[in-house]
């Protein structure tokens, strides 16, 4: 695996799985009602400022569930997290009428637990960087949060912060808010245990990360409730290129944006020719494609070694 490594050059952009019925598409993943469970799939489609892109990227999808199978199972291993969702991503374990979709399916799907979703994301920050340095810069806070004077960009903060925001419907922006505003639509309990959830995921797993040559300089999580025990779980995907900044120590440098292993590069490529972040969306370029794809790759194979 690696940069070296041939990545997949076939793309999927949508699944289409007979005796499946019609999927729920989001901006990645298309999930089957399978009755007891659901099946995700994760495609190859990429998304920049909460638009989906023409493009995929050769392999994302592959990516994005082998690196969430790591964490899951490093999460789990932990002994005093929240459960996830998982129940496997052993094809031959899937049920019957999955089977003619092997071509499809192997490698970049998992069978997972129904969960009532939480209404909102789950942000952990470490470092300084995005909408949390535009908001610092014009405020010294990031959602609402005070943060010491004189921070740079790319800084690392003294302590990691926990950032909630809305979850927009697809196609409009998540917004940030303050923990308080998370309070009053989650409940306060609720709030305090998935805030400390997140913030110990976070910490570990940014921990496991820096012995591989990577710094984790966010990440966003999701929650949901198991609708047997109304007890919060993890769900969706964890800590891939999509919904993290994975920076290389070796070239870390503050007071500035960052190289980075994640889709930063193409929003750094869309911002670069003046896109506004309305659709429609421009193409991406082959050469950017090919970067994204073999980043991406590279986080995976440096996290999971």
């Amino acid at each position: 695996m690696g940069t070296s490594m041939k990545v997949p050059k076939d793309i999927l952009l949508e699944s289409h799985l007979s005796g499946l019925g019609e999927p729920k598409r989001g901006k990645v993943r298309d999930i089957y009602d399978l009755g007891d469970s659901f099946l995700f799939v994760a495609s190859d489609r990429i998304s920049a400022f909460d638009v989906v892109l023409p493009e995929g990227i050769p392999g994302k999808g592959y990516v994005l569930t082998q690196l969430s199978l790591h964490w899951f199972n490093l999460v789990a291993q932990m002994g005093d997290s929240v459960p996830n969702h998982l129940i496997t991503a052993d094809f031959d374990r899937f049920p019957e009428k999955c089977r003619p979709h092997r071509a499809v399916l192997e490698g970049r799907s998992m069978l997972v637990r129904k969960a009532e979703p939480l209404s909102v994301e789950c942000i952990v920050r470490g470092y300084l960087s995005g909408s949390g340095w535009k908001e610092y810069q014009k405020s010294g806070t990031v959602c609402g949060e005070k943060l010491p004077a004189g921070l740079v960009e790319s800084a690392r903060l003294p302590e990691p912060i926990f950032t909630p925001s809305t979850k927009a419907p697809m196609g409009t922006h998540d917004i940030n808010i303050s923990f308080e505003e998370m309070k009053s639509k989650v409940g306060g309990a609720l709030a305090e245990e998935v805030r400390a959830a997140s913030l110990n995921i976070y910490k570990k797993a940014a921990a496991h990360a820096e012995k591989r040559g990577i710094i984790i300089a966010d990440t966003k999580m999701e929650f949901g409730l198991d609708p047997k025990t109304k007890r919060p779980i993890l769900i969706d995907e964890l800590l891939t290129p999509d919904s993290s900044r994975f920076w290389p120590m070796d070239t870390y440098s503050p007071g500035k944006g960052q190289p980075s292993f994640d889709k930063q590069y193409v929003r750094d490529y869309l911002l670069s020719i003046n896109w506004n972040g309305t659709p429609p969306p421009p193409h991406l370029p082959d050469s950017v494609v090919e970067q994204t794809s073999r980043k991406y790759f590279e986080a995976l194979e440096r996290l999971t070694k």
